[in-house]
């Protein structure tokens, strides 16, 4: 009988969602001490602000083979419009989620796996790790009963993997809320040392981020990948119906400077002075031209007194004289 059920456990293959953050590598440990066959899965997303080395780091500790997934035009979808609606912010975690399992589950098919790992909390997260939403998720993704979250299992229904005497419920651990204490007992206990940092997180949860991409949403509509990267980087401000990309540091300089060639971006900087690299996105004309040359004075290391050469390269190529412009209009403009 024991051999028997050690043959059950090896077929037993399982498929783990990997942060490279703490939880999901307690996760991945806690199935395999459980005599689970682990595999994994890095989902990415345009918004994400994941550490895929902290992912590999997991991988070779622990010996198992991780895919990686960038959820893109699929998940842009969703973000317009998210069945299960925002977050505090613009994060749409309950969609996301959804949309995680289910691109998991067909991966899991491939590989042979039966079930899914996760390192959630219950309560961790008041938007998708309270009961009733994990309990949705795994309705509509059509995985219910068949995802084990051995961090908290012991306050979860059961799944199948114990129905079917599989693994042991006494096994699971019974960790809720947002202390970070007892998953770092756990990895003591587990001789998991130079763990990972919780996860880095996701860009639609920053109050900033999330007021730049709404901005940008009530204005020009769904993004796609391209506006992603600009959103990321400068200050924007809106005139009329042209969005303003002004770059804080010579990294984002050098990032839009690549951008505008190779997307014919109209843009401008400084002559002679240290200076950002402004783009300028939307209907131009000759006003808009202007006052974006005043706000790429304002942010340049040029005098304010006196005008300065400005260069601006679009569909011609000129230089103009501006002045930096004056705070109080800016901050009218900024976004």
């Amino acid at each position: 009988m024991g051999s028997d059920k050690a043959e059950t456990l090896r077929r037993r293959k399982v498929l783990a969602l990997l942060s490279g953050g703490l939880d999901s590598t307690l996760a991945v440990k806690i199935a395999q001490n459980l005599g689970l066959e682990v595999e994994a899965v890095h989902f990415m997303t345009p918004f994400c602000l994941c550490d895929k080395c902290a992912v590999q780091s997991v991988a070779e500790r622990f010996g198992i083979t991780v895919h990686h997934i960038f959820l893109g035009e699929e998940f842009l979808d969703l973000l317009v419009d998210p069945p299960h609606g925002y977050g505090s912010r613009m994060n749409i975690c309950i969609d996301c989620r959804i949309l995680m399992f289910k691109r998991a589950f067909d991966l899991s098919e491939d590989i042979g796996a039966e079930h899914l790992v996760t390192g959630e909390v219950l309560d961790e997260r008041p938007f998708s790790q309270r009961l009733p939403a994990m309990q949705l998720i795994e309705k509509e993704a059509g995985l219910e009963g068949r995802v084990l979250r051995p961090l908290s299992g012991m306050l979860l229904p059961m799944t199948d993997l114990e129905r079917d005497g599989i693994i042991d419920r006494k096994a699971l651990h019974d960790i809720r809320g947002r202390r970070r204490k007892p998953q770092m007992q756990l990895a003591e206990e587990l001789d998991i040392g130079d763990y990972p940092c919780p996860s880095g997180g996701c860009l639609l949860t920053d109050p900033h981020f999330a007021k730049r991409l709404r901005e940008h949403l009530a204005h020009e509509g769904k993004p796609t990948l391209e506006d992603i990267i600009l959103l990321k980087l400068g200050r924007h401000f809106r005139i009329g119906s042209a969005r303003i990309i002004v770059g804080r540091n010579e990294v984002e300089n050098h990032t839009l400077s690549e951008r505008a060639k190779k997307m014919g971006i109209p843009n401008m900087s400084v002559v002679g002075y240290v200076g950002p690299v402004t783009l300028i996105l939307g209907e131009i004309d000759e006003e808009i031209i202007r006052r974006c040359a005043a706000i790429t004075v304002r942010y340049s290391d040029a005098p304010g007194t006196d005008p300065v050469d400005v260069r601006y390269t679009g569909r011609y190529v000129k230089t103009l004289k501006a002045k930096a412009i004056d705070d109080k209009e800016l901050d009218g403009w900024r976004i």
